[in-house]
């Protein structure tokens, strides 16, 4: 059995990587409740958007050549984002994404398809590079309060491309935000857009209110059309965001419950090693008494 000093430095040990990872788990609960509180704030916004589309549905809109949702029979060129954390420690937030992209990265170069890699976050950049996958764009800029103009930018370009043709479909792969109790790796196709009878059917329902609009319905529908895109883009980097701090606060209260269990056995077992101790020092103190009589 170890000396009780040796017990001791570990009990010590343990207990300063328990202050660590208590501190840890405070600091991620903070960050994801204002994370969380991002995403219930752009939610009326990205609502609106889909409820402004379903009333120019209504209106004889839908009939409308948007560039963004024109649907190529056989899509040549696939853009896949894969968001990823720059940060560990979060259990496994980051292997299922991974997960997830590598088989949807099968799937492209199974249908032969042009694959275009871009990789959000250093976590993803180097599960790439061990895989020798080649990654054509990466990002790690991103941090636990991504920026709209940071992602704008991004967001920016993929219009251009698809409306240039240099892009036929954008998958992004993210940890998507179900609730504060729930969130699950997700591939989703941003582009082309979803279809708008689709959403009006959804989110409508037909109001049977005749309007007026200035300009026309599918004036209006051009310039809607990108900004629900980036609202959509933006929130899948918000909710990556609030999935790794989410995670990050999960794995860090499991590391401070097995510490206070570890903290818990190896005291047990340093009281064992003093009471064998202070047993043995006992039997000599009287083995030397009774020499003396």
């Amino acid at each position: 059995m170890a000396g009780s000093k040796i017990i001791k430095k570990r009990i010590a040990s343990v207990r300063n990587t328990r202050k660590i990872t208590r501190t840890m788990e405070m600091v991620s609960t903070a960050k994801s409740k204002k994370l969380v509180d991002r995403v219930n704030a752009a939610q009326p916004y990205t609502r609106k958007l889909h409820d402004i589309m379903a009333t120019l549905v209504e209106a004889g809109a839908a009939h409308i050549d948007s560039p963004l949702m024109r649907r190529k029979e056989n899509p040549e060129r696939i853009a896949l984002l894969v968001i990823t954390a720059n940060r560990g420690l979060c259990g496994g937030y980051n292997g299922g994404i991974l997960r997830t992209a590598t088989a949807r990265l099968k799937e492209i170069k199974a249908a032969g398809q042009n694959l275009s890699l871009e990789v959000s976050g250093k976590r993803g950049l180097a599960f790439m590079k061990f895989e020798q996958i080649p990654v054509d764009q990466s990002y790690s800029q991103f941090e636990d309060k991504p920026a709209f103009d940071d992602v704008n930018a991004i967001a920016d370009r993929y219009v251009r491309d698809f409306t240039a043709g240099r892009l036929h479909r954008l998958d992004v792969v993210y940890q998507k935000f179900l609730s504060s109790a729930r969130q699950a790796p997700a591939v989703e196709t941003l582009l082309p857009f979803g279809d708008l009878a689709t959403q009006n059917d959804r989110t409508s329902g037909g109001s049977g209110v005749d309007y007026e609009f200035l300009p026309s319905p599918g004036e209006i529908l051009e310039e809607i059309v990108p900004a629900a895109f980036k609202a959509r883009f933006f929130k899948c980097f918000l909710d990556a965001a609030v999935g790794e701090q989410i995670a990050r606060m999960v794995a860090m209260k499991s590391a401070t419950e097995n510490a206070d269990e570890m903290i818990r056995d190896i005291s047990m077992e340093y009281n064992r090693a003093r009471q064998t101790q202070i047993t043995s020092e006992l039997a000599e103190i009287i083995g030397g008494a009774a020499a003396l009589e």
